[in-house]
């Protein structure tokens, strides 16, 4: 593992994940998207940037782990684990991609579509874990 772990509970969701008709998504992300987030209120995604065409959550944690862990931390000295809980009857829009191995699962959300991806996510976006370089 490079640097530390942590699970944390920022972001806490309010009853999300225990109704019926959501999916369970996460998001791997760095410092910067994470201070948007926060700054949403831990209810929305940012905008993409314009060499940023795709917004892809993740449908599994360990696949998410792993972006965060090994992608985020060296490029920005932190990566986060995100959870959040979508309407599912939306997601039906968006088939599943399998972007390697039998578990790398992603839903690729085109950028100009993000507002109203972000009006149908249930409760709040919630913190799960952390990783950091070592200091």
């Amino acid at each position: 593992m490079t640097g530390t772990e942590k699970e944390t509970g920022t972001g806490a969701r309010t009853g999300a994940g225990t109704g019926r008709g959501t999916t369970t998504l996460w998001r791997p992300t760095g410092p910067e998207e994470l201070a948007l987030v926060e700054a949403s209120g831990w209810t929305a995604w940012p905008a993409r940037l314009p060499e940023q065409p795709i917004f892809y959550p993740v449908l599994n944690e360990d696949y998410a782990v792993r972006i965060a862990r090994d992608w985020n931390v060296p490029a920005s000295g932190s990566g986060y684990v995100t959870r959040f809980e979508v309407d599912t009857a939306f997601l039906a829009r968006y088939p599943v991609r399998q972007a390697g191995g039998e578990t790398i699962l992603e839903l690729w959300v085109p950028a100009e579509e993000l507002a109203e991806f972000n009006r149908h996510i249930v409760g709040r976006i919630e913190v799960v874990r952390e990783f950091h370089a070592p200091a």
